[in-house]
């Protein structure tokens, strides 16, 4: 048997979007093509999803708007928003988070801050928006690398958009099914009361 060379220079260290990329298991499960429940994809909304219920669990925003094809999904909430400065960390900067502060988050379906990361990194593109204090704070990815960012007035209803489409290139011949997305958002529903979920 012939003996492979072992040397530092077999020693890498991958930042937080290729160390996701790379090894999406750890995070989403199996990938899959959107023909089975567990599929990853479906992980990547419910990861979404869930920091959207969390702000209606902490008493702000009872409706949460989803819209969707096979390809591409979008969820917007009306919840306090994401604080302006922290926009791009908190979908990119991985064990960051305003639920490790127990006074912003006393409940919380997700506690180890890398839900919006993986969604982000798993994504060909991921579009975050945050409304807030007359303001509106965007920021594009492509692969989990930052493409532009803005901040302008405009006045909207305090929340969070998130727009993502997830990369055909980690998820093959995917396509969102509408029997699992409901199955997923009527759980939702019947797990908050006073919850509404707009599709």
């Amino acid at each position: 048997m012939t003996e492979t060379t072992y040397t530092e220079d077999n020693i890498r260290s991958l930042d937080w979007r290729e160390h996701i990329r790379l090894r999406p298991g750890m995070y989403i499960g199996k990938l899959g093509d959107g023909s089975s429940a567990d599929d990853g994809i479906y992980i990547l909304l419910k990861e979404i999803i869930d920091n959207s219920v969390d702000e209606f669990v902490m008493g702000s925003g009872k409706t949460i708007e989803i819209a969707l094809n096979e390809r591409y999904m979008s969820v917007r909430d009306y919840g306090r928003g994401i604080p302006l400065g922290k926009v791009v960390e908190v979908v990119s900067k991985m064990n960051t988070g305003g639920k490790y502060d127990t006074r912003a988050f006393k409940k919380s379906v997700g506690l180890n801050g890398v839900g919006a990361k993986a969604v982000n990194a798993l994504s060909s593109q991921f579009k975050v928006f945050s409304f807030r204090e007359g303001k509106v704070k965007t920021a594009l990815f492509e692969q989990g690398l930052l493409v532009e960012e803005s901040e302008e007035e405009k006045q909207h209803r305090n929340g969070t958009l998130i727009e993502f489409t997830p990369d055909a290139a980690i998820f093959k011949n995917y396509r969102f099914r509408d029997e699992y997305v409901e199955r997923m958002l009527k759980n939702y529903v019947f797990l908050n009361p006073g919850l509404t979920i707009a599709v």
